[in-house]
């Protein structure tokens, strides 16, 4: 098992912004990255945190993402947008986004802003607690590669297609909500590669089509619950990609196949402004209510107690105040060298290791 290093948000932070730096980042643009993949790391989303920085260090430095992008937001209604990335860092476009989105919000009860050709954004939770933090409930999901092996199928089709939810709560850290629509994130095989351990079988399948709990045999990840996760993945690559005019399905462009080039993904954002429908004060009363009575719920055999989805999020951000961030040995080794990148992603396959 690969050994870990514990860090502070604010030294891990300075890692990776240094290293996106040094590959070709402007400042702004990094802090707002390293912003983000540490609140992932804080959170405990391994999965999209400091794992990802080498993937992205190569593409910056390989001119796959436009390290000085024009960005235009294009608003369609009152509202409805459309904001334009020119293939920024996703990160960077999505948050700018955001900020129209959560404008048009206050403004007019309800905001849908479509995120147009851009590069990965990271998780959704990052975007939805922000926006609930202005006390709106916000929806986002974004398409991804062709990874996953529909329900009934032997190729992949759809990607993990993740989706997020956020509300404000009384008191309390809102709550915040984000899952892919596979069993589990492609990022999550990433974190288990890169320790050297084992997944569950009923994460992936190899190149057979058999379940495997080798993450380095991955070929094809498997729909949640079957054929209800193949339909929410759906539905996300028809909001996210067809809605915009952007490649969808099997032509989602690839993260790992030539990182020269600008990736045109797509985003949804929908704001909601609890405030046009009831007392925002009560809501987000009843919002809290709602999740202390699900703490209080009779556990189950073998629980200790009812956690609310996204709980155990606040809870590894605790634990990582006291001890610091956990950071593989390799990430940190990378991190704090002088290697600007690795050539390791120019891949045809996303499996490939």
């Amino acid at each position: 098992m690969n050994k870990e290093v514990r860090l502070s948000n604010e030294e891990l932070h300075n890692l990776i912004c240094n290293k996106v730096k040094a590959a070709g980042l402007q400042e702004s643009h990094a802090e707002e990255l390293a912003k983000h993949l540490v609140y992932a790391d804080y959170h405990g989303i391994h999965s999209h945190g400091a794992v990802r920085v080498d993937y992205y260090s190569e593409r910056i430095a390989k001119g796959g993402i436009n390290t000085h992008p024009t960005f235009d937001f294009e608003k369609t209604g009152e509202s409805t947008g459309i904001f334009h990335g020119d293939n920024g860092m996703g990160h960077v476009v999505a948050n700018e986004a955001l900020k129209e989105a959560i404008t048009m919000a206050k403004s007019s009860g309800m905001a849908a802003v479509g995120v147009s050709r851009t590069s990965h954004t990271g998780t959704m939770a990052y975007y939805v607690k922000k926006a609930a933090e202005q006390d709106l409930v916000a929806i986002s999901m974004c398409q991804s590669d062709p990874m996953v092996v529909p329900f009934g199928g032997a190729e992949p089709y759809y990607g993990t297609n993740p989706i997020g939810f956020g509300a404000p709560r009384k008191g309390a850290e809102p709550v915040v909500f984000d899952m892919a629509t596979t069993v589990q994130a492609w990022g999550k095989v990433l974190d288990a590669r890169s320790k050297n351990e084992p997944i569950p079988d009923n994460w992936a399948v190899d190149e057979s089509g058999e379940p495997t709990t080798d993450p380095h045999m991955v070929r094809g990840l498997l729909p949640i619950s079957g054929p209800k996760g193949y339909g929410l993945m759906m539905m996300v690559d028809i909001l996210s990609g067809i809605l915009l005019g952007l490649p969808f399905g099997k032509d989602v462009s690839s993260m790992y196949n030539d990182l020269s080039v600008g990736r045109d993904l797509g985003q949804l954002f929908i704001l909601i402004d609890p405030a046009r429908f009831t007392d925002i004060e009560l809501f987000k009363e009843q919002v809290d209510q709602s999740m202390n009575e699900l703490n209080h719920i009779k556990p189950a055999s073998g629980f200790d107690r009812v956690m609310y989805p996204g709980e155990l999020a606040l809870v590894k951000a605790e634990e990582y105040e006291e001890n610091g961030i956990p950071v593989v040995a390799d990430i940190h080794a990378y991190l704090t060298s002088a290697t600007v990148h690795f050539d390791k992603y120019a891949l045809s396959s996303p499996f490939a290791d």
